[in-house]
C-alpha cells in the first residue's frame, strides 16, 4: 500500500460517513440535514446516490490495500467513479448555488461531495497514467 492509495482509502471513508449521515437523516428524519434543500434525482434523495459512489469508491478502494485484485482494474473503477461523483455532485452543486440560499456549512452539502470527488480523480488519476 503506498500514501495515495491510502488517501483515495481514507477519503472514500470520509465521503461514506458524510454521505450516510445525510442520507440517514433524510431516511429517518424525512428532512435534510443542515437545513439545506434537498435536490432530488430520479425520485430519490441525491445524497443516496452519493452514499453508494462513495460506498463503491470504499469497497473498490479496500480492496486495492488489501491487494485482493489487479490494481490497474481496482484504479480504473476508481477513477470512473470519481468522474460520474463529480459530474453527478458538480451539476447539482451549480444548480445550489445559483439559487440563492444560505448553507450551514458555507457550501451546499453536494459541493463537498465534489470537492472529495476531486481529490480522488486526481489521485486515482496519477495512479493510473503513472503504472
Amino acid at each position: 500500500m503506498n500514501k495515495k492509495e491510502l488517501w483515495i482509502f481514507i477519503l472514500s471513508v470520509a465521503g461514506v460517513l458524510f454521505a450516510g449521515y445525510l442520507s440517514g437523516v433524510k431516511f429517518f428524519k424525512e428532512t435534510c440535514a443542515f437545513n439545506e434543500s434537498c435536490p432530488y434525482v430520479l425520485g430519490f434523495p441525491a445524497c443516496y446516490y452519493g452514499f453508494f459512489m462513495f460506498l463503491t469508491l470504499f469497497i473498490v478502494s479496500l480492496l486495492l490495500i488489501l491487494k485482493k485484485y489487479d490494481p490497474k482494474i481496482l484504479l480504473k473503477i476508481i477513477f470512473g467513479v470519481s468522474i460520474a461523483g463529480i459530474l453527478f455532485a458538480g451539476v447539482l452543486s451549480f444548480q445550489e448555488l445559483i439559487s440563492p440560499s444560505t448553507y450551514a456549512l458555507g457550501l451546499p452539502t453536494c459541493a463537498y461531495g465534489f470537492i472529495v470527488y476531486l481529490i480522488i480523480l486526481v489521485i486515482s488519476g496519477k495512479l493510473v497514467f503513472s503504472k
